[in-house]
């Protein structure tokens, strides 16, 4: 049974995938990623942006096949989760030391919820 710590994972990362989504196609919102340096983003971190919005797809797979704890999850799915979980809680710390305020105010609290969702899903 999917709790609502994995929906609401699933759904913020579909936001942070829609961001990117922008960000690649070079609408102005580059001050809330990849450092905040620029507004709209150089195409090596268009490349980037893209190339995330399939990591949060599989960031979202993981939360949801985890949260299922049924028999026929693979264990690694447990361990994928935890490090996602401290990969969220790394990001809470680079982008609350970001030199962007708008990354900062944006990211931290997005990153910080993200690592309380997987860890409520990894403790469950």
């Amino acid at each position: 049974m999917l709790t609502g710590s994995a929906v609401l994972a699933v759904v913020v990362l579909t936001g942070l995938a829609v961001l990117q989504a922008l960000l690649a196609a070079g609408r102005p919102y580059g001050h809330l990623a990849w450092g905040g340096q620029h507004r709209v983003l150089p195409r090596a971190l268009r490349i980037g942006s893209a190339v995330s919005i399939g990591l949060y797809a599989v960031f979202a797979a993981v939360v949801l096949g985890a949260a299922l704890r049924s028999p026929a999850v693979p264990g690694w799915l447990q361990v994928a989760l935890w490090v996602l979980t401290g990969y969220f809680v790394l990001g809470v710390v680079l982008n609350g030391i970001s030199r962007s305020r708008p990354e900062r105010l944006v990211m931290t609290p997005v990153c910080l919820v993200l690592a309380g969702c997987c860890l409520v899903v990894a403790l469950g």
